[in-house]
């Protein structure tokens, strides 16, 4: 069975997320990740409650490995990105964005439609 430590890199692998990203979400810094991660440092019930919490983790799979690692589907780390993203644009860029992502869904539909007539 993989430690603990173990778990929170396959945790961020999973999700595809960087130990700065995954660092700041849990609020240590990048050499505490590390540290945990590599086992030179034991993860403490706050960090463990922390990962829980922000990535939805189930804490019964953290601490001992046995269940699921998620309690429903794994978090979009790149959907939260692009949305802080969008929240630090001015008016007239969000609109721009908006409207670029609807063409964008339309072009993928109409192609989504052209491969399933086949």
């Amino acid at each position: 069975m993989n430690p603990i430590n173990e778990r929170i890199k396959q945790i961020r692998s999973v999700i595809n997320i960087s130990q700065i990203e995954f660092s700041k979400k849990i609020y240590v810094s990048q050499t505490t990740l590390g540290d945990i991660e590599t086992g030179i440092r034991n993860v403490n019930d706050r960090i463990i409650q922390l990962i829980c919490s922000e990535f939805n983790v189930n804490k019964e799979w953290l601490k001992t490995g046995n269940g699921e690692m998620f309690f429903e589907e794994k978090p979009d780390i790149r959907l939260e990105h692009l949305i802080e993203i969008y929240k630090q644009l001015d008016k007239p860029l969000k609109k721009y964005l908006v409207d670029q992502s609807e063409l964008l869904l339309k072009a993928h539909n109409e192609k989504y439609d052209i491969e399933n007539q086949d």
